[in-house]
């Protein structure tokens, strides 16, 4: 990967968390309707507000891709490739696992149908970005996109998790989810040699 590469993914993941957090705010809102805005101005800038959140988030999002790749080297490096494959299929289904039910049973007296609607989500989203990867690249893409989008994603949105409020999570999921799913689908373009 060289620079001007790497300054696509980064500039188009950026504008398509912009946009994950500006649809999101907005459906929110909506919704919700729970910011009265004052004035005009107010009307104005809290679209601009919504860009720059979906910038920060994809900026994370970013993060987590490239620690998932650093993980992925090393695993292979460590583990045969066939062990390393099932360790992160494990991995992924204990997070699945974790985010559904670990925390029905340990908070007391929470609204568990928000917890499953998440796991839900992200499993549905995850068998939807890996079948489009292996459509695009070959069957052993499966599980490395499956793990990237299950527990890689369940690690950046544990911050959110704990403050245990919907809106944020769906603030936050969305573009989230968006911008690990553009990624992973775009690394194998990205990483295609230039023919001469």
């Amino acid at each position: 990967m060289n620079i001007k590469k790497w300054f696509f993914l980064f500039w188009t993941t950026l504008l398509i968390g912009a946009g994950g957090a500006v649809i999101a705010g907005l459906a929110l809102q909506t919704v919700n309707g729970t910011i009265h805005f004052k004035s005009t101005a107010d009307t104005l800038i809290y679209p601009l507000i919504l860009l720059g959140y979906g910038m920060l988030v994809s900026v994370y999002a970013q993060l987590g891709f490239f620690a998932y790749l650093i993980l992925n080297y090393m695993g292979i490096g460590v583990f045969p490739r066939r062990v390393w494959q099932y360790v992160q299929l494990v991995l992924a289904v204990l997070a699945l696992l974790e985010l559904i039910f670990l925390r029905t049973f340990v908070g007391s007296g929470r609204d568990v149908s928000s917890d499953w609607l998440l796991g839900i989500g992200i499993l549905l989203t995850a068998l939807i970005v890996a079948y489009f990867k292996v459509r695009s690249t070959n069957l052993t893409a499966w599980i490395p996109t499956f793990f990237f989008m299950t527990a890689i994603t369940i690690v950046e949105i544990i911050g959110v998790l704990q403050i245990g409020v919907d809106s944020a999570t769906v603030f936050i999921v969305i573009p989230l989810v968006a911008c690990n799913a553009f990624q992973i689908l775009m690394l194998h373009r990205i990483l295609k040699p230039i023919s001469a």
